[in-house]
């Protein structure tokens, strides 16, 4: 069966860095489009970002863009998740997601079907 495990959250100082990694399950992880979500306390999922089957194509939140960065290493099955510059804002539960399909890049949580437990991030001010 298809899992996603997330790892990497933890406390940081606002200006500071963390990166997120996900491993997925499966023999067919470079097949399909993956992307990450997060969801703070009261509030709905929100996107983050997402990344093409092969890499290179990427989509950001306008919150997050210039400051985090979404990558795969497809020989790993490892999706990961650069954040820097946190700020206090960023605060949440983390959870990536696999795609519906390898051609498209969406911010909609209907284009996912798959997700893992999520990691808590918070930053500190």
């Amino acid at each position: 069966q298809v899992q996603l495990v997330e790892s990497g959250g933890g406390v940081v100082q606002a200006g500071g860095s963390l990166r997120l990694s996900c491993v997925v399950s499966g023999r067919t992880f470079s097949s399909y489009v993956m992307g990450w979500f997060r969801q703070a306390p009261g509030k709905e999922r929100e996107f983050v970002a997402a990344i093409g089957s092969v890499g290179g194509s990427t989509l950001y939140a306008d919150s997050v863009k210039g400051r985090f960065t979404i990558s795969r290493d497809n020989a790993k099955n490892t999706l990961y998740l650069q954040m820097n510059s946190l700020k206090p804002e960023d605060t949440a539960v983390y959870y990536c997601a696999r795609g519906l399909g390898s051609a498209f890049l969406s911010n909609s949580e209907g284009s996912y079907d798959y997700w893992g437990q999520g990691t808590q991030v918070t930053v500190s001010s």
